[in-house]
């Protein structure tokens, strides 16, 4: 388990740059749109910035199956929430962005949260990989609901101005769902064979999907507000799917699981605060 932790700790800082990298890339790119997938990806595959984000995202994402194959999911995307506080980091000393006062702040907030959960987290054998039938099915499902929503949402004329937050949004439920579905895969087994087509079409078309959202949402808002948006949802909801879903335990006191609640809390809060006054642009990304 200790290797899925250290492989999620690399997954972090990877996402983080392979994000920023993207984010430069798709500023002068055409706006993608759903209807025309081969377009948006040729305007995208032309920027050598995205190219390598999405290479570096990608490899990312094989170490993200690895880690959630040796080590449970919630532990693996506390990890990575914590992870978000090196954002800002990198986003000021390699790509140059301004950094607010209240986006460091988030940093330590993040920091200490993070600590205190891991030092409250009860000790895990195995994977936690197993899971029940109704218990998935049920919170996949609930997550597609929350992602029709956020698209009709979208959608909508009078949120116009929000269109960027419920992209990122979006994007980060998307995420989320693919996922929750291969961690999933890491414990199908013989009394489970029949879910792993599903899961696997789940998996390829929630991740597609993800990568378009999130490339409109980047298009649309700073880098620091946008990725920190997108972590924030896409951790938070496989945090929750970890403790629904596979089991993963909670602290066995009540001092315990008040102190976990606490740091959660902080996590999410050091997400929210990293974002900064939001400088989301004039909605013009549609995906369809």
């Amino acid at each position: 388990m200790e290797l899925g932790i250290a492989l999620a700790v690399a997954v972090a800082l990877m996402t983080n740059l392979a994000s920023l990298l993207k984010h430069r890339g798709c500023q002068a790119a055409t706006p993608v749109r759903l209807a025309r997938p081969l377009q948006s990806i040729r305007g995208l595959a032309s920027s050598p910035w995205f190219a390598a984000g999405w290479g570096l995202a990608a490899l990312a994402w094989l170490v993200h199956i690895a880690a959630l194959s040796m080590a449970p999911i919630s532990l693996v995307q506390a990890v990575l929430a914590g992870g978000a506080v090196t954002l800002a980091v990198m986003s000021q000393r390699i790509f140059g962005h301004r950094v607010e006062r209240r986006q460091w702040l988030a940093l330590l907030i993040g920091g200490i949260g993070l600590i205190l959960l891991v030092l409250t987290i009860p000790n895990f054998s195995g994977s936690h990989s197993e899971f029940s039938l109704a218990a998935i099915l049920s919170f996949e499902g609930g997550l597609v609901l929350l992602a029709i929503g956020l698209a009709l949402g979208h959608r909508a004329e009078r949120l116009a101005q929000r269109r960027g937050v419920l992209l990122a949004s979006l994007a980060g439920l998307l995420f989320a769902l693919a996922g929750v579905a291969i961690k999933a895969l890491t414990g199908a087994g013989a009394d489970s064979i029949m879910l792993i087509a599903p899961l696997v079409a789940m998996t390829i078309v929630c991740g597609l999907l993800a990568q378009y959202v999130a490339v409109a949402a980047l298009q649309l808002g700073g880098a620091i507000e946008t990725i920190g948006l997108m972590g924030l949802v896409a951790n938070a909801a496989q945090i929750v799917g970890g403790v629904l879903v596979f089991g993963d335990p909670l602290s066995p006191s009540p001092l315990g699981i008040t102190l976990q609640i606490t740091a959660f809390a902080m996590v999410c809060l050091s997400a929210l605060l990293m974002p900064g006054t939001p400088k989301w642009r004039t909605p013009v990304p549609r995906l369809a």
